[in-house]
């Protein structure tokens, strides 16, 4: 029992050399966890969102797609926030821009 308790009373900043280093070196380890979060997810995640938005804004009527349900239509028209898309002959949906996430002339055809 007298162990336990003279471990747990110790300062920790007595044997690394006071309390102000050890303070430093915890921010220190703070700052770059954040900055290897941001490098390796978040900015290739608002890349990737760049690419897809300008993908997005390059569809034209005539274009074949993939929505996110995963329906393959034709571009029919295109609005602000929606498009027409013909998924049969003569069977329209109109689909919001953002749940298009793909041309099927950038997917690759499968051999």
């Amino acid at each position: 029992m007298n162990i336990i308790s003279t471990v747990l009373l110790q300062n920790p900043g007595a044997t690394s050399g006071g309390t102000g280093s050890s303070m430093s070196m915890s921010i220190l380890m703070i700052v770059a966890m954040i900055a290897i979060f941001y490098f390796f997810m978040i900015r290739p995640q608002q890349k990737r969102q760049k690419e897809i938005q300008k993908a997005r804004e390059a569809m034209k009527v005539g274009d074949k797609i993939v929505t996110a349900g995963g329906i393959h239509g034709k571009i029919r028209e295109v609005g602000d926030t929606s498009m027409l898309v013909e998924i049969a002959e003569g069977v329209r949906i109109r689909v919001d821009k953002a749940s298009v996430f793909a041309s099927t002339s950038d997917i690759p055809a499968k051999s």
